[in-house]
């Protein structure tokens, strides 16, 4: 219960307890798409509310500054919440704001970018566009991982029913901060209708052979997951199913069932099945199986890529063109430049950078993704570019760094966690004219351009929706070199 005050709304409150309940007028979102609100002085964080809203909440969970609440009740509804078509909404670990309008979402979408940089790096911005929309804010995605689990979560309204409801069996997605519980799920709004079938057959086939998931806390169990993949170009598919080694009969039989699914999708689908027996819960493995070609086209600025199962490449083909402009065109290339791009992936930036300037250097991680960059490459007869292989986040790759041919413009599109501290003191000390830095969080972003503020300035930002329905935005800051380092330089 509240101490004091506990049921008249508007007049101090001095304690807050765990599962206590109070009216709260909501006034922000913050950057992980909760919205937040104040009560005498102290932040709360309240799931499933919205900016403009009045609720009765009830709390949570105390943290050091801050509580976490939960929304029991909407008392005052913003104008600017909808009804949420899917039926998980709230559960799963997916999409956080099918209640919330969609140019609600790209205002706030904006207003995360400028907090990032004037709350967390501190950094001043010359200016920071409106949020670039996407044409579909469903469908939208060509890539999801599901995951089977030993432990289904169920609702509170689930749990006081009357069902029976199988808990050691579950397809679908993580809840939020649950590594071992699985929302079980055959449908998903923002894939594709090709995609939400294979899910559904996966769901069929298991329970028809009766197989069992793996369990992410004792590591026992056979099914781990379905990656589905799609092409906006040529409508194809590419689905793999992940396993542990089989070891029974009707877990070879559920392997090949599934590899039968190939029959009947459209031209240049494939249908993998993968081996993963290490305790990682990364969706990945080694591919045994497969029908098809094992790997996916999409065209984007006039170039042809090949994807294959495991390649990293942007889940939103739709958005892409917007974002590759923007990117390209920040770094204003005239044919003569020598580009870095760091964590190239597949070549989605390499490439076309490699039309418009004098030499581009792609470097990535993933071997896999390099190997279709360079295919990338060569069936699009683009011949300025090489590929390295490498790490960028251990000090061996720095050395390599110093090897290759001196930049004038740096694109970097690092993973969430942004750059190591090493790689950007390198980039400090190269000193290329320009960089354009693309991520998808702007909060790793702004920090990693405070460390670049010794020598760089952010000209502009340019937030892009690439993911519709979330509260995760991509960004493209524009960085270029301080005028008198310019002329100390000179």
């Amino acid at each position: 219960m509240l101490k004091h005050c506990a049921n008249l709304v508007g007049r101090p409150v001095t304690t807050l307890e765990r599962d206590s309940e109070i009216e709260l007028n909501v006034e922000s979102i913050g950057f992980e798409g909760i919205s937040v609100a104040r009560h005498d002085g102290l932040v709360i964080f309240v799931e499933g509310a919205l900016p403009g809203e009045r609720v009765r909440a009830r709390m949570r969970f105390k943290k050091k500054r801050f509580w976490e609440a939960e929304t029991l009740e909407v008392l005052q509804p913003s104008e600017h919440r909808i009804q949420a078509p899917c039926e998980h909404f709230g559960i799963c670990g997916g999409c956080k704001w099918q209640h919330l309008a969609y140019s609600e979402q790209l205002h706030w979408k904006r207003q995360h970018v400028v907090d990032a940089f004037e709350r967390i790096g501190h950094v001043p911005v010359g200016e920071v566009d409106p949020t670039v929309a996407c044409e579909r804010d469903y469908g939208y995605r060509n890539k999801m991982e599901f995951s089977f689990g030993a432990s289904a979560w169920l609702t509170r309204a689930e749990i006081n029913s009357e069902e029976m409801f199988d808990m050691s069996f579950s397809l679908g997605l993580h809840v939020p901060g649950r590594f071992d519980k699985v929302r079980n799920l055959d449908h998903c709004w923002i894939q594709n209708e090709h995609a939400n079938a294979l899910l559904k057959k996966a769901h069929q086939l298991s329970r028809e052979y009766a197989i069992s998931a793996y369990h992410a806390r004792s590591h026992e169990g056979f099914a781990r997951n379905v990656v589905l993949r799609s092409s906006a170009t040529t409508g194809a598919i590419m689905a793999c199913l992940i396993t542990t080694t089989p070891k029974s009969k009707s877990e070879n039989a559920f392997i090949t069932a599934w590899m039968d699914s190939y029959e009947g999708l459209p031209e240049g689908s494939s249908v993998l099945h993968a081996i993963n027996d290490t305790w990682s819960p990364v969706a990945t493995g080694t591919i045994t199986t497969q029908h098809g070609p094992g790997y996916l086209e999409e065209t984007s600025h006039g170039i042809t890529y090949r994807i294959s199962m495991f390649s990293f490449f942007q889940t939103n083909t739709f958005q892409l063109p917007k974002l590759v402009g923007i990117t390209i065109d920040a770094a204003e290339l005239t044919g003569s430049e020598v580009v870095w791009d760091l964590y190239c992936g597949t070549g989605t930036l390499t490439l076309p950078a490699a039309k418009r300037a004098g030499h581009v250097v792609g470097v990535e991680l993933s071997a896999s993704s390099i190997a279709d960059a360079r295919a990338n490459a060569e069936r699009n007869n683009i011949n300025n570019v090489e590929l390295h292989a490498m790490d960028l986040h251990i000090p061996t790759a720095i050395q390599a760094l110093k090897g290759l041919p001196h930049p004038d413009v740096i694109i970097i599109d690092p993973p969430r966690n942004g750059m190591h501290p090493n790689l950007a003191q390198h980039i400090l000390s190269v000193g290329a004219r320009r960089i354009v830095y693309v991520s998808c969080n702007p909060a790793t972003q702004a920090r990693d351009c405070a460390l670049l503020s010794e020598r760089y300035s952010v000209s502009h930002a340019t937030p892009v929706d690439m993911f519709p329905q979330t509260y995760h935005v991509e960004n493209v800051a524009v960085l270029n070199r301080l005028a008198d380092d310019l002329d100390r330089q000179e």
